[in-house]
């Protein structure tokens, strides 16, 4: 009995300790108002600080090759500024005309583009085209512009409610640029003040921690980046290629749909279908074959090639971890819950290796 009694009474520390922390997270939802405050706070820093972190692992290896060439931190974080600038004008002279009158042409033309998918679909109807696939009334497609319609509706009401955030978004591009200053000039330094509250004898294996981490974020930022680059120009000379309408504006929202994991790609996928479609069914056809082989020479030629085996994550860990996300915090979950499952991967597989990995594997 006594060989026992070490164990219960720890396991009934660690009983208490969970009835301890849920009722603090109980007495903390009591008391919500207390928080509002804070929350609101949180909701308007997180999105500079997002773009902050994002553009930081983005630009720091230009800042930190600068600086190598004997230039001093500050004034090539400045030059990188102007260089960005003067692609944003390069941009907004020679592209963004071309992708606003595809966009202000695509709502134009929506109710004829839904009425032309419409014939398309009864004519396939009518020709018994896809009985074979949907045998009988158990055709969905014959629902699929009342189904467009509402999904049009719901896109358009969801891009008015973000402009009505226009001020939240305009102070995000004034406060991130300097917060993403700072951060550049101080590189590495903020994360060693954070580490350095950590005990001594913890300190070597949380610094390791902390690099481990710094590394495998900047890792997945640079090279997200350069693959949706590089799919975003395999897709349009494709589209190019077969005569696609409004391929660059389908271009650009593939290629920003494309950091959503998993989802983005599917959903991207959708539009490009449907405008070929109804442009005609070999159109669309060929963009369904554009998108599936610059998918799989991103996946198989250029992802391994960008991130080795260091970031591998399985397909299945990345759909439930996007499942996750979205339903604990919508559109930010899913587009954060990668790195985030990086960081926590990281801290735990040091934290193993510390203080259990000699315990188990000797069990």
């Amino acid at each position: 009995m006594t060989n026992h009694s070490p164990q219960i009474s720890k396991f009934f520390k660690w009983c208490l300790g969970i009835i301890f922390v849920l009722t603090i997270i109980y007495l903390c939802t009591r008391v919500n108002f207390l928080f509002k405050p804070l929350t609101s706070f949180i909701s308007i820093v997180l999105l500079p600080l997002i773009l902050s972190v994002f553009f930081y692992y983005l630009l720091r290896p230009l800042v930190d090759l600068l600086e190598r060439h004997k230039l001093n931190r500050s004034l090539a974080i400045i030059l990188i500024y102007i260089f960005i600038a003067v692609i944003l004008a390069v941009f907004i002279i020679g592209i963004w005309p071309t992708i606003r009158n595809q966009m202000i042409n695509l709502v134009e033309n929506a109710p004829s583009l839904f009425s032309a998918l419409s014939k398309k679909v009864q004519e396939l109807e009518q020709n018994g085209a896809l009985s074979p696939i949907f045998p009988g009334d158990a055709n969905p497609l014959s629902h699929l512009t009342e189904y467009l319609n509402k999904g049009f509706l719901f896109i358009t009401d969801y891009v008015t409610g973000l402009f009505s955030l226009v001020s939240n978004v305009t102070i995000a591009l004034f406060t991130f640029p300097l917060i993403l200053f700072y951060m550049l000039k101080e590189g590495g330094k903020f994360g060693r003040k954070l580490v350095s509250f950590v005990p001594k004898r913890f300190l070597i294996a949380a610094n390791e921690v902390l690099d481990d981490i710094d590394s495998a974020l900047s890792s997945f930022i640079v090279g997200r980046v350069l693959i949706n680059l590089a799919l975003g120009v395999l897709m349009y000379l494709g589209f190019l290629l077969i005569g696609l309408p409004y391929a660059l504006l389908l271009t650009v929202i593939a290629v920003i749909m494309n950091f959503i994991p998993f989802v983005g790609a599917i959903l991207s996928s959708v539009p490009i279908v449907i405008i070929g479609f109804i442009q005609s069914p070999t159109v669309a056809i060929w963009s369904l074959i554009v998108i599936l082989l610059a998918q799989q020479i991103q996946d198989n030629i250029i992802s391994p090639y960008v991130f080795g085996k260091q970031l591998d994550v399985h397909p299945l860990t990345v759909i439930i971890l996007v499942l996750i996300g979205g339903d604990l915090a919508g559109i930010t979950g899913i587009v954060l819950v990668i790195p985030l499952y990086i960081m926590v991967k990281v801290i735990f597989s040091k934290v193993y290796l510390l203080f259990y990995r000699g315990k188990w594997e000797n069990l």
